[in-house]
């Protein structure tokens, strides 16, 4: 699939937001990406982790993880896609976790999913835990990049959509000092 079919079918499901949002970062933005608007349909949501899969197969992964909650079905549609199993990470006292009994092999080859890449910080925690977990990650990806490939990770990293999309401080928000109210859809509290 294109970047632009795609993108129809994030349009198809109502996926792409305009208003004021704050985004899980912290940050605002007058657009926001609703990807579960999208994965709560098995089959776009398999169709879209095999796309996903495509792009990261080569680095060799046996496993694929994702932070909870947006990249839990990202994982688990990519990994049946690659044919490795799925695990998600959890916030445990601030703190990115592995729980739930799951656990990696010493060097596991791992991938590191998620929905939405903005900032990268879900993503680089997910890396962190998997790392300090035993597991040697080789790559991560996301089915949408909204840094429009700023997010740099240090590691090969794919998307099936890049997106510049402009984030704002709280402090500086255009859309805070012109009175526009703003919504939070995402899953994460900012601590």
């Amino acid at each position: 699939m294109t970047e632009n079919e795609i993108l129809d079918v994030f349009r198809e499901h109502s996926a792409i937001l305009e208003g004021h949002f704050i985004l899980s970062s912290g940050l605002h933005s007058n657009r926001y990406v609703q990807c579960a608007l999208v994965l709560q349909h098995p089959r776009v949501a398999e169709q879209l982790g095999s796309e996903l899969a495509a792009k990261l197969r080569h680095l060799g992964a046996a496993v694929v993880a994702a932070p909870a909650l947006g990249g839990i079905l990202v994982a688990h549609e990519v990994a049946r896609a690659l044919g490795t199993r799925a695990i998600f990470t959890e916030r445990q006292e601030g703190a990115m976790t592995l729980r739930r009994g799951f656990g990696l092999a010493p060097g596991e080859p791992t991938l590191v999913v998620e929905d939405v890449l903005t900032t990268g910080l879900s993503t680089r925690e997910t890396i962190q835990c998997v790392e300090q977990s035993g597991g040697k990650v080789v790559g991560a990806g996301a089915l949408i990049d909204r840094s429009g490939g700023k997010a740099d990770l240090g590691l090969p990293q794919a998307a099936l959509v890049r997106l510049q999309i402009q984030n704002y401080n709280p402090a500086d928000c255009p859309l805070c000092k012109a009175g526009i109210p703003a919504v939070k859809p995402g899953s994460r509290t900012k601590k």
